[in-house]
């Protein structure tokens, strides 16, 4: 089935056409989240910088995720802690919140902040949250509990916990945004062309394309792979139930009530968990589009008409965190991406530190990201 991404609908003017291309300090392959990042610290910094898109400005996973603007990594905070270390886990979570609130302050109505909530669809993941809970509130970090929850959620949970630094994104505007503050600060923007890393003309080249990182490095093929989700969006509801976004069933549930009132629903990817492990991004699939209608059953108790169905693919890799730095065995090629899912506050977060790393002025946080760990085996 062909998709179309809500988000991507709203009309956008192209940026202006470029001038004659030439040699360029860097160049950034990849016009999403982290590719405009890193354009706008780059330009900001005086570097001639040349953004490369092959489709438009945010018409990857930037255009065809859920909206979702969170604090943290994929890997619940407790666990990270026990894996990183408590030091390393609380500097990751409060790069995180940094980056949320740079992100308020860029996005404008792109972004509310709303809070999210996580909720339990059972009692072991109750207990789970609880856990996570509690480091976190050990640690002094925002959280919540939420015991009563009112209908329909009450139905479907058995708790939750509150993030309420976390919020909604419309995330084509915002990155269409971002991408217009690193025109201004003087990146040149190419829409519409595919280039390859020998054939340009840069003194380094970030590669910043997430999902698709291995088709572009085929090296990083074994330890940065693409993974799709897939999102239906209703016509609007009569009423608003859901002011923030929801995630439940580990991540596999996940939605949120958009400002028109229409409900979108994306998730329910371990309905075929292989088969959703591909680049793809331009068709979905009944099997998993069927579970989502079901889970827009469950929340309204019947099935609004579907407007839009689409999917998107994002990075991931095997310890959950990203990959950002410089990739070994090329010395002027740098890599940011495989944020596993969470690409809307991270991408912003590491197209940054990856720019400043290649002014050389590397972040702590960088080490963290190394992808050399995995070439040395030491990929925690």
């Amino acid at each position: 089935m062909a998709t179309t991404s809500y988000w991507l609908e709203e009309p956008a003017q192209p940026f202006a056409a470029p001038a004659a291309s030439g040699h360029v300090d860097v160049a950034v392959i990849g016009g999403g989240v982290t590719g405009c990042s890193c354009a706008l610290t780059l330009a900001r910094h005086g570097v001639s910088v040349g953004l490369y898109e092959a489709r438009t400005v945010a018409g990857g996973a930037s255009g065809r995720n859920g909206g979702f603007a969170l604090g943290g990594s994929a890997e619940p905070y407790d666990l990270a802690r026990e894996r990183l270390g408590r030091e390393t886990a609380y500097d990751l979570w409060v790069l995180t919140q940094q980056t949320l609130d740079r992100l308020a302050d860029l996005a404008g109505d792109a972004f509310r902040r709303v809070g999210s909530l996580r909720l339990a669809a059972d009692c072991a993941e109750r207990e789970a949250l609880e856990r996570e809970w509690a480091a976190l509130r050990e640690d002094g970090l925002a959280v919540e509990w939420v015991d009563e929850l009112a209908a329909p959620l009450d139905a479907l949970s058995v708790g939750a916990i509150l993030h309420p630094l976390d919020g909604a994104l419309h995330p084509v505007r915002w990155v269409r945004r971002l991408a217009s503050l690193a025109a201004a600060a003087g990146a040149e923007l190419v829409e519409g062309v595919r280039v390859e890393i020998e054939n340009v003309d840069a003194d380094a080249v970030i590669v910043a394309v997430d999902g698709a990182t291995s088709a572009v490095l085929p090296e990083l093929a074994r330890v940065l792979w693409p993974v799709r989700g897939q999102v239906l969006v209703t016509e609007p509801l009569r009423e608003r139930l859901f002011p923030r976004p929801h995630y439940a069933r580990g991540g596999y549930d996940y939605w949120q009530q958009l400002p028109d009132e229409r409900l979108l629903v994306g998730g329910r990817r371990d309905t075929s968990a292989e088969a959703e492990n591909t680049a793809d991004d331009g068709t979905t699939t009944s099997a998993i589009q069927a579970q989502l209608e079901s889970l827009a059953v469950a929340l309204v108790d019947r099935l609004p008409a579907v407007t839009h169905r689409w999917s998107g693919v994002w990075g991931t890799t095997p310890d959950l965190l990203p990959l950002v730095g410089r990739v070994p065995g090329r010395d002027r090629v740098w890599i940011s991406g495989g944020y596993a899912g969470h690409g809307n506050v991270l991408g912003l977060a590491c197209g940054d530190a990856v720019a400043r790393a290649v002014l050389g002025e590397p972040s702590r946080e960088i080490a963290l990201f190394d992808p050399a760990r995995f070439i040395h085996g030491d990929g925690r």
